[in-house]
Order: C-alpha cells, then sequence, then structure tokens
C-alpha cells in the first residue's frame, strides 16, 4: 500500500506552487491617469474611485497615479499620448472622440437626451458598447462611461433669456467641430480651446462666456470672472473611460480583468455623485450668479435654428447608428 502522506505532500507542494505562481501574476507597476478636471470635481472623484478600486483588487500591487486639471496636457493632446503609449488613461467628454471614430459625435447632438437616465441607456446599451469597440483600430480601449453633465452657457455681458441674446457673444466652446457649428447657428463667435486655458481667457476678456456642466462652473470660479448663467441644457456630455490599447496590452489576462472591473464598478458611483453635485453646484450658483432659465417658446426657436448642425452631424453618424440610437431611446422613455 502506498504512503498516504507521502500523497499529501505532493498534493501539498502542488497547492503551494499554484499558489505562488497565481501570486506572482499581478505584477507591480504604476498606471497614470490623466484628465482635465480637478481633483475634487465628479470626474476627480470618479478617477479616485477607481484608482482605490484597482488598489484594493490588486492587493496595493497596481497604483493608479492621478494626474488632474490637465497637467500633462489637454484632451486632445492627451488622446495622442494614450495611443502613443506615453500615457496611460485618461477619461474626457465622449463626444470628443468623434475625430477619432465619427459615430461618437452623436453624444454631442444637441438636446440629444432630457434626463441622466436616459443617457444611461445609451451608453450601457448596445450604441455605447459598440462605440466602444470602434476606438479599437484607433489605439484606445474604452472601459465605460461616467457622467460629465448637461452643458450650460455662462457670460458677463448680458442675460441670455432669449435666442436673440446670443447673437454677437464670443463663447469659448470645445475643440470639436459640432460646437463650433452650434453655437455659430446661435449668432455667437465660437472660440475653441483646451479647458485649463479658460479661466485666463475670461478673466482677459478675451471671450464673453463659456458652456460647461453647473459642477464645472462652481468649481473652476467662473463665477469670479462670469456674471450670469443660463440653463440651457443644450448638451448631455457622457465620460469615455479610457486605456491606450499599448498600455492595454502590456497588462496580462488577471490584471486587465482588475482594471476592467474596476471601471465597470466606479460607474454607478461617479454618476450618483456627478448628478447629487450638479443639484447642489445650482443652488451654490444662485447667489454668485444671475441664473436665467429659457422659456419653452425660446427653447422652440433654438431647436428650429439649429436644426441643420443636428441633421448635418447625424448624417455623419449614419442611418443606422441614428435608428439604433432612436429605437433604444424610445424603449427607455416607454419604460419611465
Amino acid at each position: 500500500m502506498k504512503n498516504p502522506w507521502k500523497k499529501l505532500a505532493v498534493a501539498a507542494a502542488l497547492m503551494a506552487s499554484a499558489l505562488a505562481v497565481q501570486a506572482t501574476e499581478i505584477r507591480e507597476q504604476t498606471l497614470r491617469f490623466a484628465f482635465q478636471s480637478i481633483k475634487e470635481h465628479p470626474l476627480g472623484v470618479g478617477a479616485q474611485r477607481f484608482a482605490d478600486l484597482v488598489a484594493s483588487k490588486s492587493g496595493g500591487k497596481i497604483t493608479v497615479k492621478l494626474f488632474p486639471n490637465g497637467t500633462l496636457g489637454g484632451d486632445l493632446q492627451t488622446v495622442s499620448a494614450l495611443q502613443g503609449g506615453v500615457l496611460d488613461m485618461t477619461a474626457l467628454s465622449s463626444g470628443l472622440l468623434a475625430g477619432q471614430v465619427k459615430e461618437f459625435a452623436l453624444f454631442d447632438l444637441p438636446f440629444m437626451f432630457s434626463s441622466g437616465r436616459e443617457a444611461d441607456a445609451i451608453v450601457d446599451g448596445p450604441v455605447g458598447q459598440q462605440l466602444g469597440k470602434m476606438l479599437q483600430d484607433k489605439g484606445l480601449v474604452s472601459l465605460g462611461y461616467w457622467e460629465l453633465g448637461f452643458r450650460n452657457l455662462t457670460n458677463s455681458r448680458h442675460a441670455v433669456a432669449s435666442l436673440d441674446d446670443f447673437k454677437g457673444l464670443k463663447v469659448r466652446v470645445v475643440q470639436s467641430p459640432i460646437y463650433i457649428d452650434l453655437f455659430r447657428a446661435l449668432g455667437t463667435n465660437p472660440v475653441p480651446m483646451p479647458f485649463p486655458e479658460v479661466y485666463g481667457a475670461l478673466e482677459s476678456k478675451a471671450v464673453d462666456g463659456q458652456e460647461n456642466p453647473l459642477k464645472s462652473i462652481e468649481l473652476s470660479r467662473f463665477d469670479e470672472v462670469q456674471s450670469h448663467v443660463t440653463l440651457t441644457r443644450h448638451i448631455y456630455s457622457p465620460l469615455s473611460i479610457l486605456i491606450g490599447r499599448k498600455s492595454w496590452e502590456r497588462l496580462n489576462a488577471d490584471e486587465q480583468k482588475i482594471i476592467a472591473d474596476a471601471a465597470r464598478e466606479s460607474q454607478a458611483f461617479q454618476r450618483q455623485n456627478a448628478r447629487a453635485e450638479d443639484e447642489k453646484s445650482l443652488a451654490t450658483l444662485k447667489k454668485r450668479m444671475k441664473v436665467t432659465e429659457l422659456p419653452a417658446a425660446e427653447v422652440d426657436k433654438i431647436r428650429q435654428r439649429i436644426q441643420p448642425v443636428v441633421d448635418k452631424y447625424a448624417a455623419s453618424v449614419g442611418e443606422p447608428m441614428m435608428k439604433q440610437l432612436q429605437a433604444e431611446l424610445a424603449k427607455a422613455r416607454a419604460a419611465k
């Protein structure tokens, strides 16, 4: 009869060996995560939650180092750095990716979403997933979506309470063609520039105004150089969570799973935080600036004026994708 103790010893050795191999599968490393907002912004708060999740899931072996406030360059520079493998991760307004994949322009179509819940249905559904896959060939890997929120207009000249009030304002816009065309159609002089340069441009009067979600307006202290905010809610901006494909492919399967799981788990927290902070920011800004609600009749006029812009970029997105988007929106609205 064979010695049972020998069998146990062999089994224990095999188990120890397996555990040793498993323990070495997660390697010590640092991922650099750059973004435009300050760390207190919901984007920064989401990035910190993501970093904490990665640290926890990796047993402290993978560190996500955050570079907030555009310290490593603007959004477009950051995307290029991800593609080149110089930088690892970012989160940016999804519409900016239209320069990489034209279909991403659908996220910047004016007045497309009426609530964050509708946007969730799109970014978490087939449309959002399909768009994410399209980035692979551009050297980017999509890890999901956070929220930047609904964008609103501020300026230092006068209250904007009607379509006519837009005329002649010099407005800083995102470095994206659809924003330039949109604000030109409204009668303003759009000036594209990176976000970190906006405060200085407002302070020097190089531009009269800008447009951003309320939390960005508050945390950037634009109320110090702007006197009016109009609740236009003209565009809803999701945030694409990205890792460069070169960085992604340097990770082994277990490390990729940690990053993907952390990104997915951070989504609900980040979106909930962003929406709560938006409400708080509105209350704060009402104490510091003149807040104007656009009458429904003026919103209808604006929609009519910008329809050619919507048609132009809807065409670039393509009829199949637009039909799919409209079908998913109708389904989300019916489920209310």
